[in-house]
């Protein structure tokens, strides 16, 4: 049966039951316009074949057949979430069966869940596995470093279909409710074999859906029910706490709700979790700080290149107050002699990145600071990586890069492939467009390695290095004494705030 090898898979994966089995073999041939099975060519497979594997062998009949319109990567990605919406159990059953694991406890209900999201396609885990992965030991801990691989490029047949199409304002963004189920388009991906679950925050409608590229393990993203903008307020920490408290197993964090230093998506409130530990969250306190009217809350400077106040406390409601009042002081605050200056002209500067997680039964909320400032010596942003970094980095540093996992551009796994070669090579004069960014950089520290060094590994211990850089210049107070100096005026002046509020909830 020409559909036999999909409905083996679904069955071994639990998609479905052997009584399925009929309904799917003609909803397949309805999906390749065929009256039969006869009429289709049995694909060339191995004897188990993995999810990619099939997805391919299908695609290409499809494209053979006019199903689609070409064999292109887009065209093929499209047609594979279609196939797998087939597969994929409908939005009510998902969300009943979330439900009733949860009863049992919130991990069997995200384990669920994920193996439903792997096995139907929308993880994208073999294109996650050509991502390149290491770690560079630092006087912060070990730096998590990622050459995201994953999304596949657009061929040109691609980008012309996409400036062929017809404008759509449907779904609104890539992260609304509404993309549930939608076929997509050049332009939109297909999301048939999507499956958001419901989940209350503060009383608020939100959804919880696991990212298709993931940057870690079990990366999911939280996402208002409605099409509203980031922002960074009271009710955010206090969702992110109520986040943790359901789901104990997974951080949560937000982006920086200002351009420069917020993520890719401002337009939709969402945060981002998972199960896995980021190198921000191993890092100590480094200077412990007490704040008079919450004595009962640690607080404490994070060793960490960023400027991170890591409050912790048994009470959800003390942990909002505090972080609430850290946020607004943080907001107003202008150190000129520091470059920091809460607005320019009316426009904000200043907001902050936080991070909540549950650990030995006590919240934990990581207030990153952010300044999205520019110079003009620095016109992408005084706190952005600086211009000597963008051989390496130029892009925004978001919640991943904060918590101390770099997701680099793919062009850098050629690119520091040709410089070890011209290393190799005695590092001659050179044009090599893939050389040349690099060489600079190279030259500052090829001395320190002997000739026959793996230099693989020193040139990612470097670029190591770079991110750390990154981190350090991102950091609104500096790690230097005088920095150090200008952290502890600003933490005196969120003790002023919130004493004159306690003092006032007293009388």
């Amino acid at each position: 049966m020409f559909a036999q090898p999909l409905i083996d898979y679904a069955l071994a994966q639990n998609l479905c039951a052997p009584e399925d089995a009929c309904f799917l073999e003609n909803s397949i041939l309805a999906l390749f316009r065929a009256d039969s099975p006869e009429e289709l060519p049995v694909p060339g497979l191995p004897e188990y074949p993995t999810l990619p594997q099939l997805l391919q062998a299908y695609s290409a009949i499809a494209a053979e057949r006019g199903v689609i319109p070409d064999d292109s990567v887009t065209q093929c990605d499209l047609f594979a979430a279609r196939l797998m919406g087939i597969f994929t159990p409908l939005p009510s059953h998902v969300c009943l069966e979330f439900q009733f694991r949860g009863m049992q406890s919130p991990k069997q209900a995200t384990d669920w869940f994920y193996h439903l999201c792997l096995a139907n396609g929308y993880i994208q885990k073999e294109r996650i596995a050509k991502n390149v992965h290491w770690q560079t030991e630092t006087e912060y801990g070990a730096l998590d470093l990622t050459i995201n691989l994953s999304k596949p490029e657009k061929d040109p047949k691609d980008i012309a279909a996409a400036a062929r199409a017809k404008a759509a304002a449907y779904p609104k963004c890539q992260l609304c409710r509404e993309n549930e189920g939608y076929a997509g388009r050049p332009d939109h991906p297909a999301r048939q074999n999507l499956r958001v679950v419901p989940v209350r925050l503060c009383g608020e409608q939100w959804f919880f859906q696991y990212s298709p590229y993931a940057y870690y393990n079990e990366h999911c993203i939280v996402l208002d029910e409605r099409h509203v903008p980031m922002k960074i307020d009271r009710l955010c920490f206090a969702q992110l706490l109520d986040f943790v408290a359901q789901y104990p197993h997974y951080f949560v964090g937000s982006n920086a709700d200002l351009p420069v230093v917020g993520g890719s998506i401002l337009s939709h409130a969402h945060f981002q979790g998972g199960a896995d530990r980021f190198p921000m969250a191993e890092a100590p306190i480094e200077t412990p700080v007490q704040i008079e009217g919450f004595e009962d809350v640690t607080c404490g400077i994070v060793k960490w290149p960023m400027s991170v106040l890591r409050v912790i406390s048994e009470d959800k409601e003390r942990l909002t107050d505090l972080a609430d009042a850290v946020l607004r002081a943080w907001r107003g605050y202008t150190d000129a002699a520091r470059m920091l200056f809460a607005e320019t002209d009316g426009v904000p500067h200043h907001t902050v990145t936080p991070i909540a997680r549950l650990r030995d039964g006590k919240y934990e909320l990581d207030l990153v600071l952010r300044d999205n400032s520019a110079t003009a010596e620095h016109p992408l942003g005084l706190y952005h990586p600086h211009s000597e970094l963008h051989h390496i980095k130029k892009e925004n540093i978001g919640l991943i890069e904060v918590m101390g996992r770099a997701i680099l551009p793919a062009r850098l796994k050629a690119e520091l492939e040709s410089v070890r070669q011209w290393i190799i090579a005695g590092m001659p004069q050179t044009d090599d467009p893939a050389v040349t960014p690099h060489a600079a950089w190279v030259r500052q520290w090829r001395g320190l390695y002997p000739d026959d060094a793996d230099w693989e590994q020193v040139l990612r211990d470097e670029v190591g290095r770079v991110f750390m850089q990154v981190l350090t210049q991102c950091g609104v107070f500096a790690r230097t004494p005088d920095g150090q100096k200008g952290f502890a005026a600003f933490l005196a002046s969120v003790r002023g705030e919130i004493n004159a509020e306690y003092k006032e909830g007293l009388g």
